[in-house]
């Protein structure tokens, strides 16, 4: 029996290999055909990329065009609304910083925003003793990172630049920004594109809570 029964088996288990053999597919084949990666990433990642809102023609300030090709300091300097911002960045000592790879957020208070502070306020920030003080003040203005009016959103608390946290608001599409007890600031023109930032013109001088 045994003789009988060895050809068969050998022929079975060849049969078996062969049809094995013929099943099997490359090892690459599903690696190909399947990809681990969300189609969906490569959207939020153009959608995230502030400088999706840079226009060539740049954002117009007091007439004057703010474009992507300068840096915050660059464009600042060049809008009559916010020169007495730019003095301050320059008394603080800030404006290598803020012309520097960054990239930044800043909420730039206008001339008309510094002269709501109560009387002498301006003049004792900027007076050489209180340097340190006025860069306190300026830094709670800016964000690291590049975010745009689209990335506010109501709630929010982000770390500004001297530590402490600046309240986001949003109310009827405008953007505001408090210290979380004092009135917000409302953003007039957001979005302003540098090379290394981003720029929001506000319409209040945001105190640090205890300044």
């Amino acid at each position: 029996m045994k003789k009988h029964f060895a050809p068969l088996l050998a022929a079975l288990a060849t049969s078996l290999m062969l049809a094995s053999c013929g099943n099997d597919k490359p090892a690459t084949t599903e690696t190909e055909t399947t990809s681990t990666v969300n189609p969906a990433d490569s959207v939020a990642a153009m959608a995230g990329d502030s400088a999706r809102m840079a226009k060539p023609e740049g954002v117009m300030v007091d007439g004057v065009a703010m474009t992507a090709d300068k840096n915050i300091v660059e464009n600042a300097a060049a809008a009559k609304s916010v020169s007495t911002l730019v003095a301050a960045v320059k008394q603080a000592g800030l404006v290598e910083t803020l012309s520097g790879p960054g990239p930044f957020t800043v909420f730039a208070p206008t001339n008309a925003a510094f002269d709501k502070l109560p009387k002498g306020a301006v003049a004792g920030l900027m007076d050489p003793a209180s340097k340190a003080k006025l860069a306190g003040v300026l830094k709670y203005h800016v964000i690291p990172g590049r975010l745009v009016a689209a990335d506010l959103k109501d709630g929010q608390e982000l770390t500004t630049v001297n530590g402490e946290k600046l309240h986001i608001m949003v109310r009827d599409g405008k953007v505001m920004v408090g210290n979380g007890k004092d009135a917000p600031a409302t953003v007039q023109i957001p979005d302003v594109i540098s090379s290394n930032g981003v720029t929001h013109v506000i319409d209040g001088v945001v105190l640090p809570l205890g300044k």
